[in-house]
């Protein structure tokens, strides 16, 4: 039938064109999901079509789809392909023709897509940061209760000693119920999170380049497996700041006429990975010298926040040039000048 199909791809159904031979005429058509007629249809067409869809919804199902009927997806960027659009009508017809034309002309906005092992990794890092994030609220619950009958310990409310002191509250009722149901929802959590440390663990210690990032502190195996996962391969980042724009650690600005004006972070990469730089930063400034000062000075003339997202940053920059140079921890030295400034191998002979 053809070597291009432009699909607009949605959870129902999908709208695909294509140019049909010996014709020539620009196809579109209506495809169901539910009832096979997707199936069908990709069965029909010779091996071998390249798919073009936009980056919306994941659709794990529809590549394994198009492999096994032996075609090529291509997912692209979805405001890049926006931009390409002439006439202001926009219908499904309409996109995926517009899909086809970009796939035809060599203009396709093809974006860097992880294998389908490495989404389901991903899978596992998710899953285990909702489960760590719950454990915090419950944690945060159990330490108001506490707090409540005059006993603050901080962290120590959780060790053996913490922990028998707030069994051993007198409270009412409903507050007794309340403790002991967060307590074992607290067991729970904790015996499901530590199979998934395990696992996070074993696949950073079989990647190179995880293990590599391991050497800066703070920096373990959910962080170093998260970056290397998220970020891919460093080859297609020129220099450290599209990383950190690609990250959404990069200030949103409006900028017109001389006047520069920066905000807030755009947020608009991975929101995992950006929480757990953080809170690698956050370690990472306990061990490191050079980030301690920096943190402190921000701190001093700043508020907390801002220096924590501006220390997960930096620690971002230095993941970057860990993976581009190759070099692990021992190996980094700052050159002198903007945070932003490249890492260069130490020479030999020299100490941190």
């Amino acid at each position: 039938m053809t070597d291009y199909i432009g699909c607009d791809l949605h959870t129902r159904y999908q709208v695909v064109a294509w140019i049909e031979e010996g014709t020539g005429e620009i196809c579109t058509r209506r495809l169901e999901h539910e009832n096979g007629e997707a199936r069908a249809f990709y069965g029909r067409v010779p091996r071998g079509a390249v798919v073009g869809i936009e980056a919306t919804l994941p659709a794990l199902w529809f590549e394994r789809l198009l492999a096994e009927c032996g075609h090529e997806l291509w997912v692209g960027h979805a405001t890049q392909i926006r931009a390409q659009a002439v006439r202001r009508q926009k219908y499904d017809a309409r996109d995926a023709e517009l899909l086809l034309e970009l796939l035809r002309t060599q203009r396709f906005p093809r974006l860097w897509t992880p294998s389908l092992a490495e989404r389901d990794l991903r899978q596992l890092l998710v899953h285990r940061m909702k489960l760590v994030r719950t454990r915090t609220a419950v944690k945060n619950q159990l330490h108001a209760l506490a707090m409540s009958q005059g006993v603050c310990r901080r962290h120590k409310l959780w060790t053996a000693k913490g922990r028998a002191e707030l069994e051993g509250l007198t409270l009412l009722p409903w507050a007794r119920r309340r403790r002991q149901e967060l307590l074992r929802l607290l067991d729970q959590l904790d015996a499901a999170i530590q199979p998934l440390d395990e696992a996070v663990a074993h696949e950073a210690q079989s990647r190179e380049d995880a293990v590599r990032l391991m050497t800066h502190p703070g920096v373990g195996p959910v962080v170093g497996l998260a970056f290397v996962l998220t970020v891919g391969p460093v080859s297609r980042f020129p220099n450290s700041r599209k990383v950190v724009s690609y990250l959404g650690l990069n200030p949103r600005e409006h900028s017109s006429g001389g006047r520069q004006h920066l905000g807030a972070i755009s947020k608009q990469g991975n929101s995992m990975l950006r929480w757990l730089l953080v809170e690698g930063a956050h370690r990472a400034v306990v061990h490191d010298p050079e980030l301690r000062r920096a943190y402190q000075r921000l701190k001093f003339r700043r508020v907390s926040g801002v220096a924590k997202v501006a220390m997960a940053r930096r620690l971002a920059v230095r993941l970057y040039w860990m993976l581009r140079a190759p070099m692990n921890y021992a190996q980094l030295v700052r050159m002198s000048g903007s945070p932003s400034s490249a890492v260069v191998p130490r020479p030999a002979g020299s100490t941190l």
